[in-house]
């Protein structure tokens, strides 16, 4: 790590332990805290209003933010929507944003339509929908929004939409692919972080909890786990970060870059399986309480591990590439090398 992302990992760190991770819904705060920092819309260009930091960067926050359960759209409003909107010319409204795939009837400025599972719906100030032809930007009054929630209780909200939109422009080229892969990415460094909390609150949990008169993280089979825990935590975050480095180094749809996104993926949605498994496992009953932090690492990791493609979406995304690049071409997909 570079001392300027070590310094923007203390950064990210102090924000997000700050915050409040429990709850539902759009921690308002927390984004206020992200904009004046910089970190909302961190790899946007400055004229879109961004900080334009790297994949790498976005790396580093975004693990930051799994790992403390962040409750913002930050990979929407940064990766997505910003991504989508500066791409198709479209001037980026203020507050946070969320991005959606999706089919609508466009006439003119006149936009009907239903759009599910928006992530963040309710709290975005604006939505940037992308049909097969089209980006269209939505604002709040074209909107009724029906609240719906994934496992985790983040927002993922039913949108129909009726009335003008504040902006459509011609869908640029590979538009869509792209935005899969982004989003990908997003969702396996958010599934990285959060792994590695439920790891640091297992780790914590077994050092005070006693049993038979001596903490429970001095029993072997709890250290075996723990380890095995420590083991996909690393996997995961190393794929991740890769992933991230791949991406920024050739660019999200290269070869490379596709190659190292689906890994990643498919890797941290392995990993967050067996990480909530053994959290849960470590912490007992308790840790199956609503009152215990740690059901909000874990149902982000059961939520996220879907999300986005799954790890059988993104295996059977890797399988095929191997396929076509041929015994040839395995060694070069494996490690990123010509």
């Amino acid at each position: 790590m570079t001392t300027e992302n070590a310094e923007l990992a203390a950064l990210a760190e102090s924000v997000f332990a700050d915050a409040r991770a429990e709850g539902t819904g759009f921690d308002a705060g927390l984004w206020s805290t992200l904009e004046e920092t910089g970190l909302a819309r961190l790899t946007l260009p400055s004229d879109a209003g961004g900080s334009e930091g790297t994949l790498a960067d976005a790396a580093v926050v975004l693990a930051a933010a799994g790992a403390h359960a962040a409750r913002v759209p930050l990979v929407e409003t940064d990766l997505l929507a910003g991504w989508l909107l500066h791409t198709s010319g479209i001037e980026l409204p203020a507050g946070p944003l969320t991005a959606v795939r999706g089919e609508l009837d466009v006439d003119g400025d006149r936009v009907r339509g239903r759009l599910a599972r928006v992530p963040w719906a309710r709290a975005a100030a604006s939505v940037a929908v992308l049909t097969p032809a089209r980006v269209v930007l939505l604002g709040p009054d074209a909107l009724t929004v029906t609240d719906g929630t994934n496992v985790a209780e983040e927002p993922r909200d039913l949108v129909q939409v009726a009335g003008p939109a504040l902006a459509v422009a011609p869908a640029p080229g590979e538009v869509a692919e792209e935005l899969r892969l982004r989003a990908a990415l997003g969702r396996a460094l958010l599934l990285a972080g959060a792994a590695r909390g439920a790891l640091a609150a297992s780790v914590g949990y077994a050092g005070e909890r006693e049993q038979f008169g001596r903490p429970i993280g001095r029993f072997q089979a709890v250290q075996q786990q723990l380890a095995l825990a420590a083991a996909e935590v690393a996997a995961a975050s190393a794929a991740a970060s890769a992933a991230a480095a791949t991406a920024m180094a050739g660019g999200i749809r290269s070869d490379a870059g596709r190659f190292a996104i689906a890994a990643a993926k498919a890797r941290t949605s392995e990993a967050a399986g067996a990480v909530a498994r053994i959290a849960h496992q470590v912490h007992g009953a308790i840790g199956f309480t609503r009152e215990h932090d740690l059901r909000l690492l874990t149902t982000r990791l059961w939520a996220w591990r879907d999300e986005d493609g799954s790890d059988a979406e993104w295996n059977a995304h890797l399988g095929a590439a191997v396929l076509a690049a041929g015994a040839e071409g395995l060694w070069p997909q494996i490690t990123g090398e010509p």
